[in-house]
């Protein structure tokens, strides 16, 4: 409703003005191009998104100085920090990156946004650019034709900074004309109340125009043309600052619990940098005027200096915020908080924002998928075998511990499917689906999903055998006949075994050596079958046990042998890495 108003108010003004002041058409038009351009630049890039970013974000969030590094490098390169913020709320919703290595990586976002300052001023207001934009945009449209993903994304990206460097030559242009008629220098305010009023327009025309970047674009233009004061032009940028995290809050509405607590440590840090660089702007700029010197700039070359102070500032936010990030994250955890109802279990790690790239669906999907396995599943076992999920993870020797796991644990198996994984299951294979239909994957991807799907239905099927099994476990194993409850101890020694074979193979380094356990331990079920079979037919010609419990112990046996071969699939499926689901397409 609110991005709904604003448009509207926009549509009207910017009709009034074109209306009243055709000069002022060359201004939006290029104003327009540049922002097509952007956009067209951010499209290009998403082509090649879809690389191996688990590893790489995984390395370089892992440490503070590493996000930040290369949240400025990533943004300065694709000129997009709203790229940045959607990479990295889908891959903290998939769980790629803890919150943390999230909030470095904005942090980062924020100074290589600089970098389309010192493009704009370095670049773009001092060459005639037109002459190069030319050849980007028709070389782009030729790539941008092609049936390659990889030229297509390149013909985006030429295509893009055509329009990008177009829009800041048509805007140039536009205020040349503009000033002939109309000086908007008569309405600088000095002082004080210069900057807040100047802040305030700055942050209005972030919030109209969506982007930090073109907003800045827009202001070195002018400050280029002489239609602003040098003074209101660092107010305008501080604005843009602050008003960037506007566009941030209005798109998180409605967006998962990662997207909102990102946006909200983005408006924290953009409002402490924007605050600091309001308090001592006067500071600041003699500090640039004194950097200029060294660094070669004219006193006059105001552009440029601009540039620089954009970037000295918010270097400054960066610095100020470094030792607090911690208490930051806390504080995100702790305010932000999911408040919805759940009458039954929800996923964790299923959402939108998991759906941008292939790699984070995917991941999302195996994390859901382990967290339904480690949580409900591997809970709802235990306990229908009368164990504790502690037990399992002791020292205790299997034996031993079926010995002392004696006392009926009160569940119901059924329930406990439809309020733990009915509802998660549903929503995996959806996001499954989705994820299949609406994202262009490899091979390896595709595969990936299938292995995925089918280790959520073979823990389907291993708690509906467990609910058969559970019935006679409980009946038999306070039996008073002695080899119908070995029989069913011996069932549940042998579960616990899998399980802590599984467990082995999630953590363990040698790797080779846990799944060539878990091998053997499939291939012994096998043969399990079979010996099993005439040990229980020896039972039954020594009339050791009834015909109900023959009956019984017959069915559960091949029920439990299919059983343990289900978990081990489980394990294998989600537990043998798979680096080959995040290669390019």
């Amino acid at each position: 409703m609110i991005k709904r108003w604003i448009f509207l108010i926009v549509l009207i003004i910017l009709a009034i003005v074109l209306f009243f002041n055709p000069n002022f058409k060359t201004i939006a038009a290029g104003v327009s191009i540049l922002l097509f351009g952007m956009i067209t630049l951010e499209e290009g890039f998403k082509t090649f998104t879809k690389g191996p970013l688990k590893a790489i974000l995984r390395k370089a969030t892992d440490k503070l100085y590493k996000s930040i590094s290369l949240g400025a490098i990533v943004t300065a390169f694709i000129q997009s920090s709203s790229l940045v913020s959607v990479i990295t709320i889908s891959f903290i919703s998939a769980g790629l990156i803890t919150l943390a290595g999230g909030i470095g990586l904005i942090f980062g976002a924020n100074i290589g946004t600089t970098a389309t300052a010192w493009l704009v001023a370095g670049f773009g207001l001092k060459v005639k650019i037109s002459i190069l934009a030319m050849p980007m945009l028709i070389f782009g449209i030729i790539f941008s034709f092609q049936k390659s993903a990889t030229f297509k994304g390149l013909g985006n990206i030429l295509t893009g900074l055509g329009f990008f460097f177009l829009g800041i030559f048509f805007m140039k242009e536009g205020f040349d004309v503009f000033s002939q008629d109309f000086d908007l220098t008569i309405y600088a305010v000095p002082g004080f109340l210069g900057i807040i009023i100047y802040t305030g327009i700055g942050i209005f025309i972030t919030t109209v125009l969506q982007s930090s970047s073109a907003s800045l674009a827009l202001i070195l233009t002018a400050l280029s043309a002489g239609q602003i004061e040098y003074e209101n032009a660092l107010a305008l940028a501080i604005g843009t600052n602050i008003g960037t995290t506007i566009t941030a809050l209005i798109g998180s509405v409605g967006s998962n619990i990662a997207g909102r607590r990102l946006a909200l440590a983005h408006l924290i840090f953009n409002l402490v940098t924007g605050l600091v660089a309001l308090a001592f702007i006067n500071p600041l700029r003699r500090l640039v005027d004194q950097l200029s010197i060294g660094f070669g700039i004219a006193a006059d070359d105001f552009t440029l200096k601009l540039a620089l102070f954009h970037t000295i500032f918010n270097v400054l936010g960066v610095l100020i915020m470094i030792p607090l990030i911690k208490k930051l994250e806390r504080f995100l955890l702790r305010f932000v908080k999911d408040n919805r109802v759940k009458d039954i279990d929800e996923p964790k790690f299923l959402n939108e924002s998991g759906l941008e790239f292939p790699g984070t669906a995917i991941s999302s999907l195996e994390n859901e998928t382990k967290y339904l396995f480690e949580n409900a599943v591997y809970e709802i076992v235990t306990h229908a075998l009368n164990m504790h999920r502690s037990d399992i993870s002791s020292d205790l020797k299997p034996k031993e511990l079926v010995k002392k796991s004696t006392k009926e644990i009160d569940i119901d198996v059924r329930d406990l499917y439809v309020h733990k994984v009915k509802t998660i299951y549903g929503k995996i294979l959806e996001f499954a689906t989705r994820t299949q239909t609406e994202l262009e994957l490899n091979k390896a991807q595709n595969k990936r999903i299938s292995e995925i799907k089918i280790a959520n239905r073979k823990m389907v099927e291993v708690i509906r055998d467990v609910n058969e099994l559970r019935r006679n476990v409980s009946k038999y194993t306070h039996s008073d006949n002695k080899y119908i409850k070995k029989e069913y101890n011996g069932f549940r020694r042998q579960i616990v075994k899998v399980f802590r074979a599984i467990y082995t193979f999630k953590i363990d380094e040698n790797r080779e050596t846990s799944y060539a356990e878990l091998v053997d331990m499939r291939k012994k079920a096998k043969e399990k079958s079979k010996r099993g079979s005439n040990h229980i037919n020896n039972l039954i010609r020594k009339n050791l046990i009834s015909t109900n419990m023959a009956s019984s112990v017959v069915n559960d046996h091949d029920n439990v042998n299919d059983i343990i071969k289900k978990l081990i699939e489980v394990g294998q499926l989600l537990y043998t890495e798979k680096d080959s689901i995040l290669e390019v397409n």
